[in-house]
């Protein structure tokens, strides 16, 4: 969550086990996107959530945390 600033604590309170890999799901990247006041971060973190959703869809409604590591 470097793009955006936010704390470590924040990812690591949604962050969840789905399968065999660490995912975040999709409404709280969704949260972000809406309220964050920069509009390039906002841009970010949407192509960030298209990415993981679309191009490696390993859980349906998450992005997938090496999808994220990949981008940063």
């Amino acid at each position: 969550m470097n793009i955006t600033g936010i704390s470590e604590q924040w990812v690591a309170a949604r962050i969840k086990q789905n399968g065999d890999s660490k995912c975040i799901p999709w409404k709280n990247l969704k949260a972000i996107i809406l309220a964050h006041p920069d509009t390039n971060k906002k841009v970010d973190v949407f192509a960030l959530s298209i990415y993981g959703l679309v191009v490696f869809p390993k859980a349906l409604g998450h992005v997938d945390e090496a999808d994220i590591d990949l981008s940063d």
